[in-house]
């Protein structure tokens, strides 16, 4: 691998550098983050000059990033490597002149740089408006329904307009509709095909969500829902996709959770990808951890992580490492 490669996952870009002396400089590939292009440039004289931009273009001239992150320079990836963390910074970046870390530090030869970008915003084309993030994207969660049909979707359930279903969750009760419910799921359209106590009372439970995880749930199933809401009650709506079988929640789900896959979340992401299935998630995480050398971030969890960890994911993990070393 050229080591003016940058690796990219989530929202972590890593540089390995393998051969850099004195006085020199060195310039990284082009790596996409964002709706950008980046760079990385290096430079040694009394410290070691870190620089991130964007690439020239008519993107980042008409929309120049504002960009939130933290860099991490390390020098091996060995138990005895040593860390250099920048504070956070937050600032417009329009050329390699903009942002500019100096480390003081006597790192020669081969290390690795790692930036995290925190949040990712777009200036407004000609400085009108405000700057809006790139992540996440709302279009992701819209359905192809006409706003009108949304508005009407959001106040029949918002006001149970000719509601026949009663949903009694952990901490209160719901009113929807069965066939909205049928067309999301074949679980609840095959519930109301049987003569069972559901069809009868006009009844269900879903008594393994809160009130509000399993309205945040009706909102998505009727098209409604919003962006806070999906993330803060994802992990509840991971659940209930997986139960009634609603793919489409599913996925949702698993792209978010690898999105924002950091060093204090991956093991716990990694848990409920095994647990719910989710491949893609699943490779996420043995990348950040094993390919990106985030294993030694994690040393402190991965006991307790491997205590309850199921024994075939251990098997797994295993043989990722024996992969990577190969």
């Amino acid at each position: 691998m050229s080591d003016s490669k940058v690796e990219t996952i989530a929202r972590l870009a890593q540089w390995r550098i393998d051969n850099f002396g004195p006085c020199s400089y060195k310039k990284s590939d082009p790596f996409k983050l964002g709706i950008w292009n980046w760079f990385m440039s290096i430079e040694r004289n009394r410290y070691l000059y870190i620089h991130i931009f964007p690439e020239p273009s008519r993107v980042s001239k008409e929309q120049p990033p504002v960009a939130r992150f933290i860099l991490r320079v390390s020098n091996n990836s060995g138990p005895s490597r040593k860390f250099y963390i920048s504070p956070v910074h937050e600032r417009v970046l329009r050329t390699s002149d903009d942002f500019v870390w100096p480390v003081d530090t006597a790192f020669l030869g081969r290390f690795v740089i790692d930036i995290e970008f925190l949040d990712l915003k777009a200036c407004p084309v000609n400085n009108q408006g405000e700057a809006r993030s790139v992540w996440p994207s709302d279009g992701k969660l819209q359905t192809v329904a006409a706003q009108s049909t949304l508005r009407c979707l959001s106040r029949m359930l918002d006001e149970a307009i000719h509601a026949d279903l009663t949903i009694i969750t952990a901490d209160g009760t719901l009113r929807a509709h069965k066939a909205v419910l049928s067309a999301s799921s074949t679980v609840f359209h095959d519930l109301y095909l049987h003569n069972g106590d559901e069809n009868k009372t006009s009844t269900i439970h879903i008594e393994d969500m809160s009130q509000e995880s399993c309205m945040a749930l009706l909102n998505y199933l009727y098209g409604t829902i919003k962006q806070e809401d999906f993330w803060k009650h994802r992990l509840a709506l991971l659940g209930a996709a997986n139960k009634y079988e609603i793919g489409d929640l599913k996925d949702a789900c698993e792209e978010s959770l690898l999105e924002d896959l950091n060093s204090e979340n991956v093991l716990e992401r990694l848990n409920d990808a095994w647990l719910y299935q989710l491949q893609k998630l699943k490779k996420g995480c043995f990348s950040f951890l094993f390919d990106f050398g985030k294993i030694y971030d994690v040393r402190d969890e991965i006991n307790t992580f491997f205590r309850h960890a199921d024994r075939q994911l251990m098997v797994e993990m295993f043989q990722e490492v024996l992969t990577v070393c190969k």
